[in-house]
């Protein structure tokens, strides 16, 4: 009887450890991870070392790309605001008026306060929420500001466009932390580092956060540390070589920021998101307005892709990006489509948080993508509907339309020609019928852009017309003269091939 007894507690003990072997991954698996969602501005798709890029070295963030997801096929809008929007919305931002350009310095509109952010959505699920670095969606009022909008600390730059030292637009402080003006010495990216580093320590284990870490990196003015700059002697051109300096800079704080989270103890439940918010600059009109580059070589290097920031073609949308989690995603590259507004309802899918609340969304829990390499669920997207250009995508096919007299129509195959070199328009018309169609349908459901009205606005106060370009390409400018009117992207609608 005693050694039956003693039996039946040793078979009792190995069926509990049993149990609380299956049960132990579970609870592991079902822990909310924190989400660290870091975005570079106007890096260049070949900027970093996983995509080639032999003169700028980043050897942390090709640390998170080798241990983790490399995607070859990240999509974002192709300028600032609207990728901000998409991102934060998971709703293209033609729904709501900022498809088109940046919002401008003296604009007084922002991203419409009916949306539901993502932040928002974070928090109902127990997030601690944080912005640090970018915002560029509204700085007119309070009401657009991110602290309003869901996020529970915020330092940084409201607008976009910012002097890496004196931390001010045209004379004007552009440094807030939580929603007051903060006058401090430093450099942009080591500031936005710092404190990421710091907010990072104050977090614990027991309850999930989400920090949306936005550098201004590598957009211009083209400015950086000397030591920074002096890593890249070999570089003989010398805005190549700043800019090289920018994002070895953005690259070290990145690398601050993982090391906090292993410190912390919380790298192993953490996943870190890395891309940049659009395609490298290649035409100055989209290089900003604080310092004139039209005298010197844009310094961005989109790889094989054609063109950049501003632009329809896949070097404006088609950004560097990587994810990193430790045992959750494989390392692999990722060739599944995935787009700015897929990250809301996928993050959201990770922390367990109902989108319910939002306005129906666009964006698509692309997960199982980014964790395993399974194909996108994704097989439409849109790159832009605007009044006077649009682009899409269907499966391999894209379509280009700029419907202004004289209208043009570009359409590629992007399985065979991803660099868009052999126009198809003429071959398939039915297929350009179809996706015309499509675009008009879209259409009909966009919101008016506010920027055009905004511009409008301006050019009638000026007594200065709104434009078509000489080239023929369905452009929209205005050359208000005054300066003072004047803010990144106000020319960002005219579109060069």
């Amino acid at each position: 009887m005693k050694s039956i007894g003693t039996q039946n507690l040793v078979v009792a003990a190995l069926s509990a450890l049993t149990l609380l072997g299956t049960v132990a991954p579970a609870l592991a698996a079902d822990k909310k991870p924190n989400i660290v969602h870091i975005v570079a501005d106007d890096l260049g798709w070949k900027d970093v070392g996983f995509n080639g890029a032999t003169d700028i070295k980043t050897p942390n963030i090709d640390a998170l790309a080798a241990g983790g997801a490399k995607f070859s096929q990240f999509y974002c809008h192709n300028i600032c605001t609207p990728t901000r929007a998409s991102l934060m919305t998971g709703r293209y931002p033609f729904r709501y008026g900022l498809q088109t350009i940046v919002i401008p310095g003296p604009a007084g509109y922002g991203l419409d306060t009916s949306e539901r952010l993502l932040p928002q959505t974070l928090a109902d699920a127990g997030y601690t929420t944080a912005i640090i670095g970018k915002w560029h969606l509204g700085h007119a009022d309070t009401k657009y500001w991110p602290r309003q909008r869901g996020f529970d600390y915020q330092y940084g730059a409201m607008i976009g466009e910012l002097d890496y030292y004196t931390h001010s637009d045209a004379g004007v402080l552009d440094w807030f932390r939580n929603n007051k003006p903060v006058k401090e010495e430093g450099y942009t990216t080591q500031l936005f580092g710092t404190d990421a580093v710091k907010y990072i320590n104050r977090q614990s284990a027991d309850k999930p956060f989400y920090l949306y870490l936005t550098f201004n990196a590598p957009h211009t003015p083209y400015q950086a540390p000397k030591d920074y700059i002096d890593r890249y002697k070999n570089i003989e051109d010398p805005t190549r070589r700043t800019y090289a300096g920018m994002i070895a800079c953005l690259d070290d704080e990145i690398g601050k920021v993982v090391a906090a989270l292993d410190k912390q103890g919380l790298r192993e439940n953490t996943l870190i998101l890395f891309h940049s918010d659009n395609g490298g600059t290649r035409n100055a009109m989209f290089a900003g307005q604080m310092a004139d580059v039209t005298k010197v070589k844009l310094p961005c290097d989109n790889g094989p892709y054609r063109d950049g920031k501003g632009t329809l073609f896949e070097g404006g949308h088609r950004v560097a990006a990587c994810a990193n989690w430790p045992g959750h995603i494989k390392p692999q590259t990722v060739d599944g489509i995935i787009h700015a507004v897929d990250i809301h309802p996928t993050f959201a899918a990770l922390a367990g948080a109902s989108t319910a609340k939002c306005k129906p969304l666009d964006g698509m829990n692309v997960w199982d993508t980014i964790a395993e390499g399974k194909p996108s669920p994704r097989t439409e997207f849109v790159y832009n509907v605007e009044p006077f250009r649009a682009a899409i995508r269907q499966g391999d096919w894209k379509i280009i339309w700029r419907p202004l007299i004289p209208s043009s129509v570009d359409l590629y195959h992007l399985a065979e020609d991803p660099y868009e070199k052999n126009n198809l328009a003429a071959a398939h018309p039915d297929k350009v019928a179809a996706m015309q169609a499509r675009i008009e349908a879209l259409g009909k459901e966009a919101a008016k852009p506010f920027a055009l009205m905004y511009i409008f606005k301006v050019g009638l106060a000026h007594g200065k017309p709104v434009m078509g370009s000489a080239d023929g390409k369905g452009a929209v400018m205005i050359d208000v003269g005054d300066p003072s009117i004047t803010d990144e992207g106000i020319g960002d609608a005219d579109v060069h091939p």
